[in-house]
């Protein structure tokens, strides 16, 4: 039966594949096929990929989630997001811990049976956004590229941003192995250890990688098909060798991305072409592991108020605070709808969920699964539904404010990296979009 399974998950590659250009102008996204194929297998035909076969979940869970965080990082510049790209820096540095707060709160409020530290892990769950899911909106460019690069940064960031406060929850919430009291010598050795050696192994070991390639490369010794190689193979050297010296191999892999992207100038773009390959696998059998393994169970336990919450972290839950994070930066009211609107929770999200149900042990277990399938759920339906129409609506909206030449939202910012999935067509169109921008700022 597994031999079927898995013949029958290849052919569904191969035969999405066959239809991914014209789909790609659908409201028909990847991510709700992929989540849909994975229920087909798993509840309807009984035929779950991965049943009974939670440690091959694990790895691919733990596999994704590092170049996830790997390949997100690379795409910031550093230099670039402190010159030039203050909306999401303002998303991430206010609107992100008030999203976690806010989303604390409101599952306390609709659920009191859970604890706060329960709350927080759920509300850190659903905080990060995936650009994947809203990829019709950060590949148009007919929107202002501050606009989509506000929405690409930010999710680019996020995941690795809300990892510490997942783990310090799981901490707190009791993770396996940690069954001791809570001490001040607890947390120093945790913040000395997970916290700080993830960071220095991952910054260390890909500063010194970077430096080796960009030298192998020009030397023409190396082949782009092990440079490719050699990127996936840096991400899994940070997170092992993080975890060898006692720190979290997550951070590792994240700071691992980061400092790559920013260093390695010269070799930085084969990040790209396999986000756009391997990386894009991994992803969408990531959903289809969702839809497979999480979503009968979490569908199973809905009710009203569940899926109340699940709207409630979509829309108000995000929408608030990012409104507040963007005070003073003299955006139309449009546009804040739009950045509070485009949040969807995806990989990030799930990978969490799956990190948190398996290390540790909560009361409220079945709850929080509920809680995050549906909402994650819900996303992929509505922001994948909503992507391509309304990213066309807000499009034609900025197009009829083209007198407005001095309106925030058309301040030029440099492109950052496009996100997972855009076609190379898009890329070489973003050259003349660039000049054409820059022409546009100066005439304003």
């Amino acid at each position: 039966m597994e031999t079927w399974t898995f013949f029958i998950i290849a052919l569904g590659v191969l035969l999405f594949g066959f239809v991914s250009e014209p789909l790609q102008r659908s409201v028909l996204t990847p991510p709700m096929v992929f989540v849909g194929f994975g229920y087909l297998l798993g509840d309807v035909l009984q035929m779950g990929p991965f049943t009974h076969k939670v440690e091959v979940i694990q790895i691919l869970a733990e596999l994704t989630l590092v170049l996830v965080l790997f390949t997100d990082a690379s795409t910031i510049r550093l230099k670039r997001l402190a010159q030039m790209h203050d909306l999401p820096v303002r998303m991430l540095v206010v609107g992100l811990p008030l999203t976690v707060v806010t989303g604390m709160v409101a599952v306390r409020w609709l659920f009191p049976e859970l604890g706060w530290v329960e709350a927080g892990l759920l509300a850190a769950i659903l905080a990060p956004t995936d650009a994947a899911l809203g990829q019709a909106v950060v590949s148009n460019l007919k929107i202002p590229v501050r606009v989509r690069q506000t929405l690409n940064v930010e999710s680019g960031l996020n995941d690795g941003l809300t990892l510490p406060i997942v783990l310090v929850l799981m901490v707190i919430a009791g993770a396996k192995g940690g069954d001791e009291a809570v001490s001040f010598a607890h947390w120093l050795r945790f913040f000395l250890t997970q916290l700080l050696f993830g960071p220095l192994v991952g910054i260390s070991l890909s500063y010194g990688a970077a430096k080796l390639l960009e030298w192998s490369y020009a030397k023409s010794w190396i082949t782009n098909s092990f440079l490719r190689l050699s990127a996936l193979a840096l991400a899994l050297i940070a997170f092992s060798g993080a975890e060898l010296v006692g720190g979290n191999g997550l951070i590792a892999a994240f700071t691992a991305g980061l400092t790559f992207g920013n260093i390695a100038h010269k070799v930085r773009h084969t990040l790209y072409e396999f986000s756009e390959a391997e990386g894009q696998l991994l992803t969408l059998l990531t959903f289809l592991v969702f839809g497979a393994e999480l979503l009968p169970s979490g569908l199973a336990h809905i009710d009203i108020w569940v899926a109340l919450y699940a709207l409630a972290s979509l829309t108000v839950v995000r929408a608030g605070p990012i409104a507040l994070s963007l005070i003073g930066k003299r955006l139309r009211w449009e546009t804040i709808l739009f950045l509070g609107w485009f949040g969807p929770r995806g990989v990030a999200s799930i990978l969490f969920g799956m990190m948190i149900l398996e290390e540790t042990e909560l009361a409220a277990t079945q709850t929080i699964q509920t809680l995050f399938v549906t909402t994650v759920s819900f996303s992929i339906v509505l922001h994948g539904l909503t992507a391509a129409p309304l990213a066309e609506l807000y499009a034609g909206y900025m197009a009829r404010m083209a007198h407005h030449k001095t309106a925030s939202e058309k301040t030029w910012v440099d492109e950052m990296a496009l996100g997972i999935g855009c076609r190379r067509t898009d890329k070489k169109r973003t050259g003349a979009h660039k000049a054409e921008g820059r022409r546009e700022h100066e005439r304003s």
